[in-house]
């Protein structure tokens, strides 16, 4: 059993994910733009942000798996679910749940740059920087949160927990 403290209200990601949405409406105004969600974590962030966005724009999902043991990643990413569309000349905007170490992001910005994509950004529902090994710009950030374990809103625990409607920091039990 976990106890957990709420530290971004559902109402306060409501906003935000509004916020966020005005400006990639205007920042991609005229343009092709591909929202690619990283599964499993971005797709309830995804959701929530595609309805706001007042653009045509297409969808598409990746998911990844670090190689490496245990919970250090070594960086090298292997896709587990590729993306379907064709990316060729259009804007990418990656879609994420957490920015932690920023390797995997640095790795898909590589991967979707080499397909010839028009551009490649990132938007990110939490940004923690502090824990930052590769350098990797947060284009569309929701929260900049420093410190704990974080669930809820598609953030999860062991494959749990990513159904709470707000941001949960763990305080014991894992």
């Amino acid at each position: 059993m976990i106890t957990k403290e709420e530290v971004v209200s559902r109402d306060a990601i409501a906003s935000r994910v509004k916020e966020i949405a005005q400006a990639i409406t205007r920042d991609y105004a005229g343009r092709q733009l591909v929202m690619i969600g990283i599964l499993n974590g971005a797709f309830i962030f995804l959701a929530d942000l595609v309805r706001e966005i007042e653009l045509p724009m297409e969808i598409d999902f990746i998911r990844v798996a670090s190689y490496g043991s245990g919970t250090c990643s070594s960086g090298a990413i292997r896709l587990v679910k590729d993306t379907e569309l064709a990316l060729a000349g259009k804007d990418i905007l990656l879609v994420e749940d957490i920015v932690d170490t920023g390797r995997t992001l640095a790795c898909l910005q590589e991967l979707l740059a080499d397909r010839k994509a028009a551009s490649v950004r990132i938007c990110a529902l939490i940004d923690k920087q502090e824990r930052r090994e590769v350098e990797v710009a947060v284009d569309y950030a929701g929260f900049v949160i420093a410190e704990g374990f974080l669930v809820g809103y598609g953030l999860d625990y062991a494959q749990q927990h990513r159904q709470y409607p707000a941001i949960h920091r763990i305080v014991s039990g894992v």
